[in-house]
């Protein structure tokens, strides 16, 4: 048994608990997301570029309700869970202030537990199953459909004129890499114990000289993340570019760097750390981390289908004009919470969003200066005063990373050179 903070309570797990001194973890925001595929392409020219991984998009970006890569991924694993649990899959309790239960208690079946009550063979440890070819195609399949209104199939509204809170006809998109879970499925499942986390970050990765290709990892991991490479008939994943975090690629100066995927993303929705954790699995308090501070104080970030079990280290700020029963399935009980103070910022969370892609060094503490008032009036029906703080970031050392203001200044091209380049 192991604890898993998302779930609010002990889970079943095949191994005994480990946990890295700090963590990679993420955080996207949603509702800045453009589906530019800057990181996508990023992360293929860098890693994935090669015969046998044609299909292998280690980071992707997918719309939804209807996207997905593979196709369905989290629909088909959802059902499975149903089918292995039926009526089962809720939370119990209200999300609080407690950070080893923050979103209450989940009182369904993991992945863990699923299997145990499906018809599965016993050399699968993990409730899953293995996508077919033809739902590794298309990657782009269902980009930028939207949903129209409950009820009526194919029938879009039309003519614009969508106002939050909700929208009848919608989609978002979601940004993805693996999770770096700090209870991996893939490993889990694997029977060569190819798979580890590395205790210095917690990356995830696939030790290739032990794989022999059983695609164990493959069928476990609920997100699909793990990708088998048929020349090579060994499995392929995400390495969180590890050589930039730990400082030793040629362009970090030794300094921690964010991955390929997170420094490329041209719409600000991203920002990556190492977070501390405590040795009962839980992050241990770090009050200036941003990461911490928008998953623990703030609470506008959440897990990515917590229900599965895995604990996964990447996090979203869910979109504003999403129907909440979708979100509730996606991110669990704590989108209320989210949505409303992501909507209605106070004086420090508008700062901390500044912090998003300001620099490719990762970013381990904050400090805010306080500035003048620079405006008062309302939004969305409530009083609001902005004033021009400071945000400083700094890294591993204290050093100071970079400085930026709420307010971001305006330049004006002047006269003479209006139609220069």
């Amino acid at each position: 048994m192991v604890y898993n903070w998302h779930l609010g309570r002990q889970m079943n797990y095949p191994y005994e608990a480990a946990y890295p001194e700090r963590q990679f973890a993420f955080v996207f925001n949603i509702n800045r997301c453009i589906a530019c595929q800057t990181c996508t392409m990023a992360c293929k020219s860098t890693w994935t570029f090669n015969k046998g991984q044609e299909h292998m998009w280690w980071a992707n970006v997918e719309t939804k309700p209807y996207g997905g890569y593979p196709h369905h991924w989290d629909m088909k694993t959802l059902q499975l869970l149903e089918e292995a649990n039926p009526g089962g899959q809720v939370w119990k309790g209200p999300a609080g202030g407690d950070p080893e239960k923050p979103y209450g208690e989940f009182a369904g079946k993991t992945v863990f537990e699923g299997r145990d009550t499906s018809l599965k063979p016993d050399s699968s440890r993990v409730l899953g199953y293995l996508p077919t070819d033809e739902e590794w195609n298309s990657p782009n399949l269902y980009e930028d459909n939207p949903l129209g209104k409950r009820g009526q199939r194919d029938n879009y509204k039309m003519g614009g004129g969508e106002r939050l809170p909700v929208h009848n006809s919608w989609f978002f998109y979601l940004a993805r890499i693996c999770n770096h879970c700090s209870y991996p499925a893939c490993l889990a499942a694997c029977p060569r114990q190819a798979i580890y986390k590395r205790p210095e970050d917690g990356i995830v990765l696939v030790d290739q000289a032990e794989c022999r290709g059983y695609r164990k990892c493959v069928e476990a991991c609920p997100y699909k993340k793990v990708m088998y490479r048929g020349n090579t008939r060994i499995s392929e994943k995400c390495i969180a570019c590890y050589p930039r975090v730990e400082g030793t690629d040629p362009e970090s100066d030794g300094e921690p760097m964010e991955t390929r995927c997170m420094a490329a993303c041209i719409g600000q929705i991203r920002m990556q750390g190492l977070v501390k954790m405590n040795q009962d699995g839980v992050w241990a308090e770090d009050r200036q981390h941003p990461l911490y501070y928008l998953v623990h104080v703030a609470k506008v970030a959440l897990p990515l289908y917590p229900q599965f079990g895995t604990e996964p280290n990447g996090y979203y700020i869910p979109p504003r004009w999403v129907p909440k029963q979708h979100l509730y399935q996606m991110f669990g009980p704590g989108v209320d919470h989210a949505i409303e103070r992501y909507a209605h910022p106070d004086r420090e969370l508008l700062a901390v969003l500044q912090l998003f892609r300001r620099s490719n060094r990762i970013i381990f503490r904050y400090e805010i200066e306080e500035g003048p008032r620079i405006y008062e009036g309302e939004l969305r029906g409530r009083p609001v005063t902005i004033y021009n703080d400071t945000i400083i970031a700094f890294g591993k050392k204290g050093q100071e990373l970079f400085r930026t203001t709420i307010d971001e200044p305006v330049h004006v091209r002047p006269p003479e050179r209006l139609n220069s380049i």
